[in-house]
C-alpha cells in the first residue's frame, strides 16, 4: 500500500499572533501554496479597493494551467468557509501566508483515501529521541497524554515500547531526515505523520528547529497539542474545517488543561475505530 505524507503546515491562529501582516507573497511557504504557484505567470492577485497586481513573464509564475490553478483556489476557499472566487484576494493569501498542511479536505472530518486504519487495536509507539526544548519526562508525559485522549473515545490501547520496532516511530529531527520530505526550519513545517501502514506507516516526525513547550505559549508550539493532532493522522484521520477540530489544519494556542477532545473529532475517530466500550475521559 503506498502512503500518502501528511505533511503538516500549522501557523499560530489570529488570536495568538501579534502580527497580522505575515511574510511578503515571495517568502509564502508551504506545500498548499507551492503546490499552486509552481509553474505559472499571468496571475492575477485581486485586492479590493487597487489597481490588480500582475506577476511579470519569467518571474515566480509560469504558465502552464491556469484553470487548474483556479479550481486549487476555490477548493481551498470551499474549506475554510471563504468567498468562492477562484482568485487570490486578500482573506485567501492571509491564509497561504500561514503555513499549513497541503492535504485538501471538503468535509468536517476526514480520513485518508482508501480509509487506512490500524487492523488491531493494541497499536505500539517509541519515542525514538528527545527534543532539548523540553524535559525528557514531558515529552513523554505529553505524547501519552496524547495518546490517552484517542484511547479516551476508541477501543484502541497504546502500549509504549523502549526497543525495536513499533507501529508508530516518533522522533524529532531537522531538515533532510530521510524520508524525502525535509523539515524547513523555524515556523515552517511543524511536524508530519503517516496514515496507518507498515514500515513508515503510522510513524511522527517533529521539526526540531521549532521551540517545543510544555504548556501553551507565545514563544514556542505545545507539544500536545501538535502531537495529538499529528497521532490523529497515525490512526488514518485526514483534516477537519471544523475551527476549533483537533485535526483542524491550523495550529491554535489554548488551553491544554483538562483537554475534552471536540466531537467532530471524536466522530472522524469513531468512524474508524467504533466507540470507547467504557465510561469516556
Amino acid at each position: 500500500m503506498s502512503l500518502k505524507l501528511s505533511g503538516i503546515r500549522w501557523a499560530k491562529g489570529r488570536d495568538s499572533s501579534p502580527s497580522c501582516g505575515g511574510p511578503p507573497l515571495r517568502k509564502l511557504r508551504g506545500s498548499f501554496w507551492r503546490s499552486l504557484i509552481t509553474g505559472y505567470k499571468g496571475l492575477q492577485i485581486v485586492f479590493p479597493h487597487k489597481e490588480p497586481a500582475l506577476f511579470k513573464k519569467n518571474s515566480l509564475f509560469k504558465a502552464k494551467n491556469f484553470n487548474h490553478m483556479a479550481d486549487k483556489i476555490r477548493e481551498m476557499q470551499s474549506f475554510f468557509g471563504l468567498e468562492v472566487t477562484g482568485e487570490l484576494n486578500h482573506k485567501t493569501v492571509d491564509i497561504m501566508k500561514q503555513p499549513r498542511c497541503g492535504i485538501p479536505d471538503v468535509r468536517s472530518y476526514s480520513t485518508f483515501s482508501q480509509s487506512p486504519r490500524w487492523k488491531k487495536e493494541d497499536v505500539t509507539y517509541r519515542i525514538l529521541n528527545y527534543t532539548p526544548d523540553m524535559l525528557q519526562e514531558d515529552v513523554e508525559e505529553a505524547i501519552a497524554k496524547a495518546f490517552q485522549i484517542w484511547s479516551s473515545v476508541t477501543p484502541l490501547r497504546f502500549t509504549r515500547v523502549y526497543s525495536g520496532q513499533a507501529d508508530i516511530m516518533i522522533s524529532f529531527a531537522s531538515g533532510f531526515h530521510g524520508d524525502f520530505y525535509s523539515f524547513d526550519g523555524p515556523g515552517g513545517t511543524l511536524a508530519h505523520a503517516y496514515p496507518p501502514g507498515s514500515g513508515i506507516g503510522g510513524d511522527a516526525h517533529f521539526d526540531e528547529d521549532e521551540n517545543w513547550t510544555k504548556f501553551t505559549t507565545y514563544s514556542g508550539y505545545n507539544l500536545f497539542l501538535v502531537a495529538a493532532h499529528e497521532l490523529g493522522h497515525s490512526l488514518g484521520l485526514g483534516h477537519s474545517n471544523v475551527v476549533g477540530a483537533l485535526m483542524y489544519p491550523i495550529y491554535m494556542a489554548r488551553d491544554t488543561r483538562d483537554y475534552r477532545l471536540p466531537q467532530d473529532d471524536i466522530d472522524g475517530i469513531q468512524a474508524l475505530y467504533g466507540k470507547h466500550s467504557g465510561p469516556l475521559w
